[in-house]
């Protein structure tokens, strides 16, 4: 998870957090699918998030794709996803096969038009049945002032997701959504979620990098766009 600590000011500037609430802990379990989310295990020194959006693709930050010691491309077949881990156990796991990552990502660049394109698609080595888990829906991005959640795994929640709720939409523009949700190491690649009761969630954004603003915590997130089902498409 990269600082970016310049891209809130340059984003953001004149633009104050207010009273605007930060995210609040609740359970992963009292969000139905929940199970969609997993942790990416990446060669055994690093590691990610990432959601399940089709039975053998997985969606997550670009920047995971890359050595956080050399800047060298991951082999993705060194990458597992564990679904829905929670303690020593997951929901299923698979090895990735193939990933792509958006054509317009630079690795090591910063600045709010990199967040645009920090997103990759994962194709896994084979498909997890819909019975075991349902892939997340998609859904537009959310609106300036719109409440989301985000559930990720990090350095402090290594083993089980951690799910914010409540958390605001302080900026929604084409190339970079900003919320009021905190994040850790580990949590890049996180699904922004719409939530609504005893209904699955949908996903809105993914998780790019954390900043400070006003002295308060803030998450940056890469929207979805058309770019999505061009990666989709290139997976399969």
């Amino acid at each position: 998870m990269r600082r970016l600590l310049g891209i809130a000011a340059a984003v953001l500037m004149g633009f104050s957090t207010g009273e605007a609430a930060a995210g609040q802990p609740a359970p992963v379990q009292s969000v139905p699918g929940w199970e969609a989310v997993g942790r990416l295990n990446i060669g055994g020194t690093a590691m990610c998030t990432a959601s399940l959006i089709a039975p053998d693709m997985v969606l997550t930050a670009a920047h995971c794709m890359y050595d956080i010691r050399n800047g060298q491309a991951v082999n993705p077949r060194s990458i597992k996803f564990e679904a829905g881990l929670n303690g020593f156990r997951a929901k299923a796991s698979r090895t990735v096969a193939k990933a792509v990552v958006h054509p317009g990502y630079r690795h090591g660049r910063t600045g709010q038009f990199q967040t645009v394109t920090d997103i990759a698609v994962l194709r896994l080595d084979s498909p997890i049945s819909p019975d075991v888990i349902r892939p997340l829906a998609l859904a537009a991005t959310p609106e300036r002032g719109a409440r989301v959640d985000v559930m990720s795994y990090s350095r402090s929640h290594e083993r089980s997701p951690r799910l914010q709720t409540a958390c605001q939409v302080l900026v929604a523009r084409q190339n970079s959504l900003i919320t009021t949700c905190r994040v850790d190491l580990g949590a890049s690649g996180s699904p922004v979620l719409q939530t609504r009761p005893g209904r699955a969630p949908r996903l809105v954004s993914v998780i790019s990098s954390k900043a400070r603003m006003g002295g308060k915590g803030v998450s940056l997130a890469a929207p979805l766009g058309h770019a999505l089902q061009t990666l989709m498409r290139q997976a399969g």
